[in-house]
């Protein structure tokens, strides 16, 4: 159990590191190959924090722990609103300008729509799995012409002072990316195999650890970006990380772990995980929509979030303890 234990915090903090020089390097890749920077933010930034909940529920797939990586995706989804944004609003207010962002929050309140109706029969198969990546690529390829077709966005404001900011030559950056992801695949094997270890050792399901430990782990790139972002008054950049990261672990991540393993899910997964996902994703829908007046989060709203997030997981550790 200690071995175990060691592998999972180091993992995470392998993870971590790892996931943040990708990031970097991926970006100033993207930037040097002449990519407009709203296309950056939207897709290198947006789903690139998501490269941690890929790769170890992938991992989790192959090694046929299904119930890791269907809980690392949809806890990691459940942590982004609840525990990202709410940290992220009670530091400071989160404004919504991006009209980009804000046809993107309808998107992601479909695709989880589309995530809970797969799960309704209890099992999602390799036919779900496609349709669930049918729909990303024709996600991605939207995001692609938005990307191209807008002109000014307060998103691609903010992606490219922050590039401006942050000049690195081209062979650091791909020396970047390169190691970030070779570390971040060794990180999330440790991360999987401690995972594992510790559930059969407490006797509880890889999902609860799925979802909570792995999910948290995970998600800490896009907890990172978001409070920085906020901190510089990059609002979008804050949010636009946490709708594009929801937006790829339930159509690419999830679709690629059921691709490898289909998964049989339990109803507690549905009536439980399922519906406090669902009801974030729609309530970040409502407040950061704004229908009418500009999307806001506060912190007194902030605060609910971060208040949901914490009873999820004691209602999830009291479950274990009983």
């Amino acid at each position: 159990m200690e071995l175990a234990s060691f592998a999972v915090v180091a993992g995470l903090a392998l993870m971590v590191w790892s996931a943040d020089r990708f990031i970097e390097g991926a970006v100033a890749v993207a930037h040097h190959s002449g990519m407009p920077p709203l296309l950056i933010g939207m897709v290198v930034v947006g789903f690139g924090t998501s490269a941690p909940e890929l790769v170890v529920s992938v991992l989790a797939a192959v090694q046929e722990n299904p119930g890791i990586a269907l809980g690392n995706a949809y806890g990691s989804n459940i942590a982004n609103i609840a525990l990202i944004l709410g940290v992220t609003a009670l530091i400071s207010p989160i404004h919504v300008h991006s009209q980009v962002l804000r046809k993107e929050l309808p998107l992601l309140t479909c695709a989880t729509a589309l995530a809970a109706w797969q799960m309704g029969d209890g099992f999602i198969s390799r036919l779900d799995a496609v349709l669930l990546l049918v729909v990303f690529v024709a996600l991605m390829g939207w995001t692609i012409w938005q990307g191209l077709r807008t002109q000014a966005d307060r998103l691609g404001d903010e992606i490219e002072l922050e590039l401006e900011s942050r000049i690195m030559p081209l062979r650091r950056a791909m020396l970047r990316l390169l190691v970030g992801l070779v570390l971040l695949m060794m990180s999330s094997r440790m991360l999987v195999w401690g995972a594992v270890a510790i559930a059969h050792g407490l006797g509880v399901s890889d999902l609860i650890i799925g979802l909570t430990i792995v999910a948290l782990g995970t998600s800490l790139p896009e907890l990172a970006t978001s409070v920085i972002a906020a901190r510089r008054g990059e609002h979008d950049i804050a949010i636009g990380n946490v709708i594009g990261s929801n937006l790829f672990n339930t159509l690419a991540v999830v679709g690629l772990a059921a691709m490898i393993h289909p998964v049989e899910t339990g109803p507690e997964i549905f009536y439980r995980d399922m519906m406090v996902m669902s009801v974030l994703t729609v309530s970040l829908f409502i407040i950061g929509y704004g229908f009418g007046r500009p999307g806001r989060i506060n912190r007194l709203e902030g605060g609910i979030l971060l208040s949901c997030y914490v009873g999820y997981v004691a209602f999830l550790a009291s479950g274990v303890i009983s």
